[in-house]
């Protein structure tokens, strides 16, 4: 088939996951899985990735899916990473380690090709919308991620999980850490409480939620225009990645201070 080959990387809080997807979306390997090391730094990243994509066949270019806010290529902010391990405190040195690190340019150097890194929850949500009005996807797995369209349109990543919630945020309320914690029943409560303040803030025509813990919600008590969407969907938005933003401009941007 003509087109290129895409590698769909799915950057998580507890695993990384890759796999090849043909020009028409479909699956062109069986999918392959590492756990996500902690602590996590990017030369430690740099080297599983090296590793995972030697476990797929050969493809033209990489789309990768990050669990952190991502600009133009570079890391703005990675909470599951500037942890030494899930449910603890951020960790000072890992913050200034990822933040302000050219994520995008290492993983083209390392790999050796064309590549777009996009926050995770934006790589899903290109899979999933429907092109039309406003849509919010938001995503449930080791935190809380979330992205915006418009007629189709990426909107800038914005972190809108970091809001206060309940005294936290809802990245932390919504988190696994805490669902493990509180038990799925109290989680659930919790997690349709931040849709409705999510869809306060957008006020979105459609909501998908997707991640590895949208699959532990009830379908139907989710409530109206709201869908659960598979987890896969992280993996096979990286072709629609790169139709969304393959040939946006690189705008150089300054790394925060």
């Amino acid at each position: 088939m003509d087109g290129p080959r895409t590698l769909a990387i799915d950057i998580g809080g507890s695993g990384l996951k890759a796999i090849v997807l043909e020009p028409d979306g479909e699956m062109a390997s069986e999918r392959t899985r590492r756990e996500t090391p902690y602590p996590c730094t990017p030369p430690v990243l740099l080297d599983e990735l090296t590793a995972l994509v030697a476990t797929q066949p050969e493809h033209d270019r990489i789309s990768v899916g990050f669990p952190g806010a991502i600009r133009n290529g570079r890391v703005r902010e990675v909470p599951a990473f500037s942890r030494r391990g899930p449910g603890l405190p951020p960790d000072p040195e890992l913050v200034a380690m990822w933040t302000g690190f050219e994520l995008e340019a290492a993983l083209a150097e390392r790999l050796a090709k064309p590549i777009r890194v996009a926050n995770d929850a934006d790589v899903q949500g290109c899979a999933v919308i429907e092109g039309r009005g406003m849509e919010l996807v938001i995503t449930l797995g080791t935190g809380v991620g979330c992205a915006v369209f418009f007629d189709g349109r990426l909107l800038p990543h914005m972190e809108l999980s970091h809001g206060t919630f309940g005294g936290t945020s809802i990245e932390v309320a919504c988190g696994d850490n805490e669902r493990q914690k509180i038990g799925k029943d109290h989680w659930r409560k919790r997690v349709h409480e931040a849709l409705d303040a999510f869809e306060a803030m957008v006020l979105p025509d459609h909501l998908y939620i997707g991640g590895g813990n949208a699959k532990k919600l009830d379908p139907d008590t989710i409530g109206p225009n709201r869908t659960i969407v598979p987890n896969i969907s992280g993996l096979l938005g990286g072709i629609a990645l790169w139709e969304r933003t393959g040939d946006s401009p690189r705008v150089p941007t300054a790394a925060p201070s």
